[in-house]
């Protein structure tokens, strides 16, 4: 039957066979829950409560707050009644989060109560952005011009909505890239590919999401839409735990205890601080069954961590071009035979692709580069879940897209068993002497150091070798480690040349908005750092 895949027919299913499955939510101090026949009854009011507020088909609603119920119900109501929800990062600086409401032309904005200085300072670096109308979700802070409460706003309004049949192709969601290299670039995803990536990223070898999970969103749903876990959890009709603001380990250990949490993800640095925490007390957690870590690569060390705490750690790559799973590792029917040290071998790298995105490798050149494990180069991909170009960013778009194919920028091989592995972002490679040093494995191998906590390895400028690398490393409490020790630690591990000059020591290294290490910042803040006097004598392979 030519039947649409929407947005709302997700909600419908959980609604109609899965209605005392639901969502837990974190709001203040207090727990609330709501099943999901509760739950869709309150996406149905806020619905007529946009209508009422003239929001029409194709109308951009922003919101920005963290991972809550209400927020939930934007992720249902606007992209279901033909709008289009933009999530904003909440961690941006001021100017770029009213930028990119600028860009989106948003007419309403959603925003946590706790989070309204935070769009006080955007209406300051752009006091245009004070012209929108703004919804307060919790704790009620009207301070803001033109501001409602939330709960007001749908107290009266009716909890059935006849959700329209749209094109299946109609824009739902509005994403923006995390800025890691430039400023942040928008991203449409369609009901369609929304729908695709959440039956594909619920299968079997992906999440294996079922109804009996319970499902913990750590990472933030303005993260590309976190990472597709709010639709994918009411289509198997698996219950949603949202933490709200509480994201500290002490806070997540208590939901996890307390509702029986058996899935969750989120980005290294919530799992390295959840790890710190659980051996500080010396008892994991028994219901935690599993956690999916992407954002950035899986350190050895954190991964065999968690797995001796009792928690399975499953690997993720994607992007927020790709909706955004790309590849997930679990493992196949022929590693299941292999030893021990393969079997983590494989699953410490991204892993298989998703069945919704192909993939080729080209070399500078332009040449394809063979699956064999060791021959690297650009990743290129499609599929259904893939966007086709950046919105209203003509000149962003015309150097990502290229005859169909979105490239990555990452670096990566792609093995025997089709297990993919990144070994570096384009921009984060070190050429030193023309040779290739990855960041990502001099990174791998000082984190498996027992006192460093964190490590971020970047290239600056060297007078001979062009370009050199600088680690930055963040150590575990209650440890040192001399920058000679951590030289000779890496000495053991990695190519003579791949040692950094320089290892500094940081109490917290820079960030994005959602969690990656912000290597820009490194770069320019320790640009000189080798070219001023203080630079160690460095091996190079072309000596």
């Amino acid at each position: 039957m030519d039947s649409p895949l929407l947005v709302s027919s997700i909600l419908a299913h959980a609604v109609k066979n899965h209605p005392r499955r639901g969502v837990v939510s974190r709001d203040g101090a207090e727990i609330v829950r709501f099943s999901y026949a509760a739950f869709g009854a309150r996406v149905a009011r806020l619905a007529n409560a946009l209508r009422r507020l003239g929001i029409e088909p194709g109308d951009r609603v922003a919101s920005f707050g963290w991972n809550s119920h209400r927020h939930l119900e934007l992720y249902y109501a606007v992209p279901s009644m033909g709008a289009v929800l933009h999530t904003v990062n909440i961690r941006l600086f001021p100017e770029q989060i009213a930028g990119t409401i600028a860009h989106a032309a948003d007419r309403i904005v959603f925003v946590d109560g706790s989070l309204v200085g935070a769009v006080r300072a955007a209406i300051g670096a752009d006091p245009a952005l004070g012209e929108c109308r703004f919804v307060i979700m919790g704790p009620a802070d009207l301070t803001l011009p033109n501001a409602v409460d939330y709960e007001s706003l749908i107290a009266d309004e009716s909890p059935e909505f006849a959700w329209p049949r749209l094109d299946e192709n109609t824009a739902a969601i509005m994403c923006f890239t995390s800025a890691t290299t430039a400023d942040p670039k928008a991203i449409l995803f369609s009901h369609r590919s929304t729908f695709l990536h959440a039956l594909a990223t619920a299968a079997a070898d992906v999440f294996a999401l079922a109804e009996r999970d319970v499902v913990l969103p750590i990472v933030p749903m303005f993260h590309v839409n976190a990472w597709g876990l709010p639709f994918v959890c009411p289509l198997v009709g698996a219950s949603l735990v949202m933490p709200g603001a509480r994201l500290d380990p002490a806070g997540i250990i208590e939901l996890v205890e307390a509702e029986g949490v058996t899935f969750s993800a989120g980005v290294p640095t919530v799992w390295f601080a959840l790890r710190d925490a659980l051996n500080a007390r010396g008892a994991g957690l028994p219901s935690l069954e599993r956690v999916v870590i992407g954002g950035s690569a899986v350190p050895p060390a954190l991964f065999d961590d968690l797995e001796a705490l009792g928690t399975k750690v499953i690997h993720a790559w994607g992007m927020t071009e790709m909706s955004p799973i790309g590849t997930v590792s679990t493992l196949t029917a022929e590693l299941a035979a292999a030893t021990p040290d393969v079997r983590r071998r494989e699953r410490l790298k991204q892993g298989p692709f998703s069945v919704i995105v192909d993939w080729k490798i080209l070399d500078d050149d332009g040449n394809a580069v063979a699956a064999d494990g060791h021959a690297r180069g650009e990743l290129w991909v499609r599929g259904p879940a893939v966007a086709a170009s950046y919105y209203n960013n003509d000149a962003a778009s015309a150097a990502a897209f290229v005859d169909g194919w979105f490239r990555t920028g990452d670096i990566v091989t792609v093995d025997d068993f089709g297990f993919m592995e990144i070994v570096d972002r384009s921009k984060d490679l070190v050429k030193s002497g023309g040779e290739w040093i990855s960041s990502v494995e001099v990174e791998n191998a000082l984190m498996g150091h027992p006192a460093v906590r964190e490590a971020c390895v970047f290239g600056v400028t060297h007078a001979r070798w062009i370009e050199r690398p600088i680690a930055a490393v963040v150590m575990r409490d209650g440890t040192a480690a001399s920058e000679d020790e951590l030289r000779v630690w890496l000495g053991e591990r990695v190519a003579k040349w791949w040692i950094p000059d320089r290892v500094v020591f940081l109490d917290a290294i820079p960030r994005t908005g959602v969690g990656k290490f912000l290597k820009r910042a490194l770069r320019e803040r320790y640009a000189e750092l080798l070219t001023s006097g203080g630079d160690v004598v460095a091996q190079n392979p072309s000596e």
